[in-house]
């Protein structure tokens, strides 16, 4: 399904929200799905973190809105999002169902603290979360959203967790790493494309052409080198060091990667 059928999809589901608020929250999230989406690929986990602050802005504004009748404009900073989050948790009963006032304030306040404060988008730490972090940053919004088209559609959790799974971006990785070696899950593409791809997961320190070898699960490595790493160092593509015996992605090999072989995953 494209972006467009998922954004199409979403804006129905969410129709009874302001046209000023929905397009934000369906564009913020499509955003952090795609980038969740991409990070099973190429592990930069801290993408889905780097995107949700946008979302829970956009969803807050929303809330402040119906909830208070006024909110803080599209393009104005939100000084403390905790405390905005706590007025709303405040509101009288009477101004919206709990999950408005309370269920989904207290999941905003979740959301941007793991984003601020677990190292996402930084650098140290003990453990790397970020993988952990990502999915349970993605799980929450996914059911903010639910939760949304829920009460705005007049439909059972159920329903709306149905509509939510059926505009999640469903990727599956382009490179499996299983057992210390690397697969492309796409055996109908060619040796080279199958190499640029491996070489793109590992864009700072190259590849070791035993590995490449292995990976692709070519017959003859003779035949890989002259047609396959040979051709591609020509067309500018990799830089294979034949003394080290690795290879390196260049530029030109990244761009035709992103615009060619990830631009429909």
């Amino acid at each position: 399904m494209s972006t467009k059928k998922h954004r199409d999809r979403l804006d129905e589901a969410l129709g009874n929200v302001p046209q000023k608020f929905r397009s934000r929250i369906t564009a913020d999230y499509l955003e952090l799905k795609k980038r969740h989406a991409r990070s099973q690929f190429d592990l930069t986990w801290d993408t889905p973190g780097l995107t949700v602050g946008k979302f829970c802005e956009s969803v807050v504004r929303f809330l402040q809105h119906h909830l208070t009748g006024t909110y803080t404009h599209f393009g104005k900073h939100i000084p403390n999002f905790p405390d905005e989050c706590r007025k709303l948790i405040h509101v009288p009963a009477s101004a919206g169902v709990e999950s408005l006032r309370v269920i989904i304030p207290r999941a905003l306040v979740f959301l941007y603290t793991i984003r601020g404060k677990r190292g996402i988008g930084h650098v140290g730490g003990d453990v790397d979360a970020n993988e952990i972090d990502a999915a349970v940053i993605v799980r929450v919004c996914d059911w903010i959203v639910a939760e949304l088209i829920r009460v705005f559609h007049d439909l059972s959790l159920e329903e709306a967790q149905a509509i939510v799974d059926g505009v999640v971006e469903r990727s599956i990785p382009l490179v499996w790493t299983i057992g210390g070696k690397k697969r492309v899950l796409r055996p109908e593409l060619s040796y080279p494309d199958k190499t640029l791809l491996l070489l793109y997961t590992d864009l700072d320190f190259g590849v070791l052409i035993e590995d490449l070898f292995e990976w692709v699960e070519h017959s003859n490595k003779t035949d890989f080198k002259r047609r396959v790493l040979k051709s591609l160092h020509n067309a500018k593509r990799i830089e294979w060091d034949e003394d080290n015996d690795i290879a390196y992605l260049s530029p030109l090999g990244i761009q035709f990667v992103e615009e060619k072989l990830l631009k429909h995953q």
